[in-house]
Parts: C-alpha cells; structure tokens; sequence
C-alpha cells in the first residue's frame, strides 16, 4: 500500500474540490448559452449517443461491483475506470448537444409529467453531486489508499448507478420528443 505525503493530499484535495465545483457551474454556464453553435446536424444525434453511453456505463458500473463482490481487483479496477472515461465521455457529448441545440421540450401529459420531472431533477441533482464522491473514490483507489477508497465507494457507487439508471429512463422518455 502506498502512503502520501501530506502535500500531495492536499493539491489531491484542491484539485478534486475544484473539479466538483468548476464541472457543474461549467455546464451551467455553457447550457445558458442562448446562441447556439452550428456544427452540422450530427450533433442532433448526440442524446442517442449519451443513452447509449449511460446504458453502458450502468452495466461497467455493476460489472465492476461483481468483480470486487468476487475479488477480483483487476478487473474491477479495469471496468470502474472504463466507466469513469464514458462519464468524462459523456459530459463532453452532454455539453456539445446543448451548445449546438435548443433543449428538447417533454411532451407527455397526465401522471408521466410528474415522474418524468421527478427523475430528471433527481438525476441532475445527484450528478452534480456523485462527481466530488467519484473524483476522491477514483484518486484513493489510484493512490492505493484502499480504506479510504471503499469508504468512499459507500456513497459514490450508489449515487453514481442512480445517476447512470436515470439518465436513461430520462432518455427514453423523451426520446419519442427529438426531433432525430
């Protein structure tokens, strides 16, 4: 097991908080942009794409959960960190659409309205949050600080799969209202 010295936890530390603050105001900023870039209508098949990656993301996220529910370290670590670059994947292709693209309204009506709303704010919220918890899970686990890490991993495992799940029952619920 590897220890670190105490300045490197702390640049760790600012590093990692940094991220969890400058991501999300980031994307907020950028999703208020009124004028929207024209990179060609590829860019309309971008929420496909997140689906899928989100899709995929969910099943690395409960493979890496059975490998280290097996033991195998890895494995798990092959497969967590391959779900953390689709989710880096995913944020970049999340902000593209939205730079390129007027945000596609939900059109289902009656009980769907309010589930689908619930999900939704449920889902942003908690991806805003799960990105501190997974920043720190991912460095204790590449700094072999390994009780820390599974410390950690209590709440950023959770929060992440919900995250991942919503995101495409979100999907496929306003699917049928893009226009691609």
């Amino acid at each position: 097991m590897q220890t670190v010295q105490p300045v490197q936890e702390q640049k760790a530390n600012r590093v990692i908080n940094t991220l969890a603050l400058a991501i999300p105001i980031a994307v907020a900023v950028l999703l208020g942009v009124r004028q929207k870039v024209d990179l060609g209508d590829w860019t309309t098949y971008l929420p496909h794409i997140n689906g899928i990656i989100n899709s995929l993301t969910t099943i690395l996220l409960l493979m890496g959960f059975y490998f280290i529910k097996q033991e195998n370290v890895e494995a798990h670590k092959r497969t967590m960190l391959a779900a953390f670059t689709l989710g880096s994947l995913f944020l970049v292709s999340y902000v593209l659409y939205h730079l390129t693209n007027e945000s596609t309204p939900f059109g289902g009506q009656g009980w769907v309205r309010p589930v689908y709303y619930f999900l939704l704010v449920s889902h942003i919220v908690l991806s805003v949050v799960v990105v501190w918890f997974v920043l720190r899970a991912v460095y204790y686990a590449l700094s072999g600080q390994i009780t820390r890490h599974k410390q950690t991993v209590k709440y950023a495992f959770p929060i992440w799969l919900y995250v991942s799940i919503t995101g495409v029952i979100v999907y496929l619920m306003i699917k049928p209202y893009y226009l691609h």
